[in-house]
């Protein structure tokens, strides 16, 4: 699982909530350039990505993960979720600050688990 955050402390906090589910967890990358090095070596189960990193705009990571179909989990104080799902229809989307239940819902809807 891949998590991309330029806020250190919310991806320290969203990387606990992956790893309390069981999952191994890669990041948090504050940007892409630490996370596409990352997905060079593994690609990730899914992804939980912010929009607006320290090097830019997460959109080239996200693209490349969707052609990978890997499954995304996009967290964004800045960009409505509405606007994430026009881009990115398969993908989950939720505004900062989301409640860890509301984000581990999000991420069981899209990697296909309901337990």
């Amino acid at each position: 699982m891949l998590v991309v955050e330029d806020e250190f402390i919310i991806g320290l906090d969203l990387a606990e909530t992956v790893s309390d589910l069981g999952y191994k967890v890669d990041g948090p990358h504050s940007g892409n350039k630490g996370a596409f090095r990352a997905i060079g070596e593994h690609m990730p189960d899914f992804a939980i990505l912010d929009i607006f990193t320290d090097d830019g705009e997460v959109y080239p990571l996200a693209d490349a993960l969707t052609a990978a179909g890997v499954p995304i989990v996009f967290h964004s104080g800045h960009v409505p979720p509405a606007e994430v799902r026009e881009r990115y229809p398969n993908a989950q989307a939720a505004s900062k600050p989301c409640p860890p239940s509301e984000l581990i819902d999000m991420i069981r809807k899209a990697i296909g688990t309901t337990h």
